[in-house]
């Protein structure tokens, strides 16, 4: 490693616990930043397997090796870094930042739009996806739709727009993802990691049933208990039926992840 980089003295917090957000999470980790998470108060992750924000349901979640602890505020964190693991804190809003003082913030919620980052939040923020304009929100985009310029580096204007159709996996695309059928608290009878067959019961939403739509194995399926609302996508069903695939970093979380950490280094290697 460069000497013009020690990694372990920047501060990279991450906005969301999604399977995005930990795939990037995941790989800053494994190359020397410290890292915090911000999360919402009941998370919608669904490839929860490999989602870090399950610590806020369980207090703890591992992710291909690297644990990730659940905290009750920033005075927690440097603790949790110093244990070698990664902090987690329900702070819809990301206000540790002003605790904590970021080198770096990553907005990792992938909602389509900005929920409240700005490029004054930190002296570098990385947005991930549609909704942000690099120069203004961020200081670099990251691409997150899949095809030639996944995980590109955008440096002015804004990452591709949201098509509203999920990737294709073996060529399927709507048919893999799972949504509520009605509005409720969400009851599953099978789990993440289960092989199943079109028109096998996955759970219940107040007494209305969610079938597999196609066969494969479930990839992704929301926390169990969680109130839904009518439509929600709740999980994922992947067709090529490989099930450690379910509990691993996909691709795609990588190609982005790379993309982050070479926008870190861009600054960081140079400074």
């Amino acid at each position: 490693m460069s000497p013009l980089v020690q990694t372990a003295s920047v501060r990279v917090l991450v906005r969301g616990g999604g399977d995005l957000a930990s795939g990037v999470a995941w790989r800053l980790y494994q190359s020397g930043f410290r890292v915090v998470i911000t999360e919402i108060p009941e998370p919608l992750a669904v490839r929860r397997k490999v989602a870090f924000c399950e610590a806020v349901y369980d207090g703890q979640s591992m992710v291909e090796g690297v644990k990730a602890l659940l905290v009750k505020g920033p005075e927690q964190v440097a603790e949790v870094w110093d244990q070698g693991f990664i902090p987690v804190l329900v702070d819809p809003d990301a206000l540790c930042r002003r605790a904590i003082q970021p080198e770096v913030i990553v907005d990792a919620i992938l909602a389509k739009k900005n929920l409240g980052t700005s490029a004054k939040d930190a002296p570098l923020v990385l947005a991930l996806g549609p909704g942000f304009e690099a120069g203004e929100d961020a200081h670099f985009v990251v691409e997150t739709q899949r095809g030639h310029n996944l995980g590109r580096i955008i440096a002015s204007g804004s990452a591709a727009p949201n098509t509203g159709v999920p990737g294709a996996v073996q060529g399927i695309t709507s048919d893999r993802v799972l949504r509520a059928p009605a509005s409720g608290p969400w009851q599953n009878t099978l789990d993440i990691g289960d092989r199943v067959k079109k028109g096998d019961l996955i759970g219940t939403i107040r007494g209305e049933a969610l079938h597999a739509s196609i066969d494969g194995v479930l990839r992704g399926l929301i926390h169990p208990g969680v109130t839904v609302s009518k439509g929600l996508k709740m999980g994922d069903i992947d067709p090529r039926g490989i099930r450690e695939f379910c509990f691993t970093i996909s691709e795609k979380a990588l190609a982005i992840a790379g993309g982050v950490l070479e926008g870190i280094l861009r600054v960081y290697s140079r400074s």
